[in-house]
């Protein structure tokens, strides 16, 4: 028996060719200029951007619509602390040894090192965790989910393109090894986390490397 139900799709506009060009290639120029950045100001960011963002990416496809994500959105001053000492004891053993040396040295470009004063300065860190299995709030069973892994890694996309396009620059931090970002989050054990969102405002003059991204002839293929 199907038990499958639908409602009319809503939300959808059909456009005509050169709308669709003149948007797609706006787009593309608003996320051209996204980047990386390891220098924050402090500047208060209103906590409803932080919302409508995290609600932009709980609209990612989905295995089965499972979701299997969550969001741990840090703007305590104190917990921001205990946050940055914990990423830079692993990261002072991942630039210590854990590292290997080509790993290290393309890493150079970048400038970085154990020191994240960034975990402190901008004024929301957003820990994203993928959640390895549900639980039925009934009765307290795992319940199963599917594509975790690419289902989290398609919110967490749009998680920064949501905060790109409210004025927002970004830093994607991935300590490793990130497990004890279920304590100081206070997450279950079903989760994992996968990345740490750091969001707010560039710092005055602040730079970024001199690096560029591969053409459409390098990562695409037109069959």
């Amino acid at each position: 028996m199907n038990n499958a139900k639908f409602i009319p799709l809503e939300g959808f506009e059909i456009r005509d060719s050169e709308t669709m060009k003149t948007r797609s290639r706006d787009f593309f120029e608003l996320m051209k200029g996204r980047r990386t950045i390891r220098d924050f100001s402090d500047r208060p960011v209103p906590r409803e951007v932080i919302e409508n963002a995290i609600l932009t990416a709980g609209r990612a496809p989905s295995g089965a619509n499972k979701q299997p994500w969550h969001f741990a959105a840090i703007s305590d001053a104190a917990v921001k602390t205990r946050l940055r000492a914990a990423a830079e004891e692993e990261e002072r053993e991942f630039y210590g040894g854990r590292a290997s040396d080509t790993w290290l040295k393309d890493l150079e470009q970048f400038g970085t090192d154990d020191h994240k004063p960034f975990l402190e300065t901008a004024p929301w860190l957003i820990a994203v965790f993928r959640q390895s299995y549900g639980i039925d709030e009934d009765t307290g069973e795992r319940t199963q989910n599917y594509y975790v892994h690419e289902s989290a890694g398609i919110a967490s996309g749009f998680l920064l393109a949501a905060l790109h396009n409210a004025g927002l620059a970004t830093l994607t931090h991935t300590p490793s090894p990130m497990g004890f970002l279920n304590d100081v989050c206070g997450r279950p054990k079903n989760e994992r986390p996968i990345m740490l969102i750091v969001t707010g405002y560039p710092a005055e003059g602040v730079q970024v490397p001199a690096i560029d991204k591969k053409s459409l002839e390098e990562v695409s293929t037109w069959i």
